[in-house]
């Protein structure tokens, strides 16, 4: 059974940067799309950022672009999101999704969100002014 657990959150000003984690526990294989999404309070879920667990072409939201950056390490099963210049619109509880089996397109239509089996129970990022 694949559990992905978020860390990293945390309080910040704006400006500031924040590195968030997710490790990943149980088999789990490269090629499989995994990505980091937001949701603050009373708005929907927002895709961030997307990347191919063992690969390096990562897909951003416009908010994110320029900003923050996705990356992975298949070797020790975590994958990172590092956030910089960070804004209070960017307050959001975290979260990391990965799907159930490789090979699955994997490029900026995935930031909707649908159709990923494995969620954390995300980290909270809070921005002030």
């Amino acid at each position: 059974q694949v559990q992905l657990v978020e860390s990293g959150g945390g309080s910040v000003q704006a400006g500031g940067s924040l590195r968030l984690s997710c490790a990943v526990s149980g088999a789990f294989y490269t090629g499989r799309c995994m990505g980091w999404f937001r949701q603050a309070p009373g708005k929907e879920r927002e895709g961030v950022a997307i990347i191919r667990f063992g690969a390096t072409t990562p897909y951003y939201a416009d908010s994110a672009k320029g900003r923050f950056a996705i990356s992975q390490d298949n070797g020790k099963q975590m994958m990172y999101l590092v956030m910089g210049s960070l804004k209070p619109e960017d307050t959001a509880m975290y979260y990391c999704a990965a799907d159930r089996f490789p090979g699955a397109l994997c490029g900026v239509t995935r930031l909707a969100g649908a159709d990923f089996s494995y969620w954390g129970q995300g980290t909270q990022v809070t921005v002030s002014s």
